[in-house]
Order: structure tokens, then C-alpha cells, then sequence
């Protein structure tokens, strides 16, 4: 059993390591192919926006707070009121899945301190001006990691459909706000996925 928790522990490190290290190539040369990338995605994007789709952006950029904190809780205060085991479990697994990549994602961006798109490139104008650096996207890995283990809870189309649906759907209004790269909600997407898979032990 430890064996096996020092062997996830150890994939988990190895996903971080690969994220850090892409970031900094991609940080390093602001005019890679990447980077070029990135910056045409978010100008044509910003070039795109209208004032009903910017609402639907901003609601659906502000929903992952509710969803993340909602799913877990509901699951749990369910398993207490029904007597459910296995809902409790579901809902620790939930919880610390979306924490736990939470703090990879906070760690990682103090260390690739990447520079958010209008700040990179002052030709991108955002709705709004974000805080804090920009590698990876948080919405992206909270989201996916939610999406992704309460998938692996409840592993019928009907919830995992929806749940991609509204990761996906968060993660795109990032890029459309202005606040983040595509490369950002891509790694943190990873993350999130790869954080709820290595810890999918917890629910059993």
C-alpha cells in the first residue's frame, strides 16, 4: 500500500516537473511559434467579443468557485443525512482532488511567474484585469479536477457530459476575458485531469 502511494506521489511530482519545464521554454522565447500562438488566439478572440457573450463568459468564469465548493459539499452533507459511505468518500475524494491541484497550481505559478497576456502584450485587452501571474490557468485545473473525479465517482454519460462541458466552458472564457493563454487553461486542464486520476484511490 505505501509502495503504491509512494509511487503516485512520485507521477504527481513528475507531472509538475514537466509543466515547470515546458512553461519556461515557452516563457523564455516570447517569440517562439508558442508564443506567436498564443497571441493570435487571444487577439482574434478579444476581436470577436460581444457584449451578451462577454456576460456568458464572465458568469461562467465566476460559476467554478460555486461548483467546486457546491459538489463536494452536497455530496457530503447527502451522505450524512443518508447514511451513504460511499457518498462520503466520493466527497472526500472531490474535495481533496480540487485542493489538492489548487496548491500544485499555486506552486507552480510562483515559479514560472509568467506574465499575464495584456501584460505581455499590450495589444491584448482584457474585460478585466486578473491578479496574480498567469501559468497555469486556476479556473482550468479546479474545474478539470472536479470534472475529472466526480467522473470517476459517477461514471455515467449524464454526469460526465456536463461536467466536461462546464470545465471546458470555464476554461474557454478565460481565454476570451483576456486574463489568460490557451497554453494556461491547456496545462492547467492537465493538471487538474492528472491530479483526480492519481488520487482516484481515496474513493475506494
Amino acid at each position: 500500500m505505501k509502495q503504491g502511494c509512494y509511487w503516485l506521489i512520485k507521477v504527481f511530482f513528475v507531472i509538475i516537473y514537466v509543466i515547470v519545464f515546458v512553461s519556461f521554454v515557452n516563457i523564455s522565447c516570447a517569440q517562439s511559434k508558442i508564443q506567436q500562438f498564443d497571441d493570435r488566439i487571444m487577439l482574434d478572440l478579444a476581436a470577436s467579443r460581444t457584449p451578451g457573450q462577454t456576460d456568458v463568459m464572465l458568469f461562467l468564469s465566476r460559476s467554478y468557485k460555486y461548483v467546486d465548493v457546491g459538489v463536494p459539499a452536497g455530496l457530503l452533507i447527502g451522505g450524512i443525512i443518508g447514511n451513504d459511505r460511499q457518498m462520503r468518500q466520493n466527497a472526500l475524494y472531490i474535495a481533496s482532488s480540487t485542493a489538492i491541484s489548487y496548491g500544485a497550481m499555486l506552486l507552480i505559478k510562483h515559479i514560472t511567474k509568467r506574465r499575464r497576456p495584456f501584460v505581455q502584450n499590450i495589444n491584448i485587452v482584457p474585460v478585466y484585469r486578473a491578479s496574480s501571474t498567469s501559468f497555469p490557468s486556476g479556473h482550468a485545473t479546479s474545474t478539470f479536477s472536479t470534472a475529472t473525479a466526480l467522473s470517476r465517482a459517477y461514471p455515467k454519460w449524464y454526469v460526465i457530459a456536463p461536467s466536461y462541458l462546464w470545465a471546458g466552458s470555464v476554461a474557454y472564457s478565460r481565454m476570451y476575458l483576456g486574463v489568460h493563454y490557451p497554453t494556461d487553461v491547456t496545462a492547467g486542464a492537465i493538471l487538474g485531469t492528472g491530479t483526480a486520476l492519481l488520487l482516484q484511490p481515496i474513493k475506494n
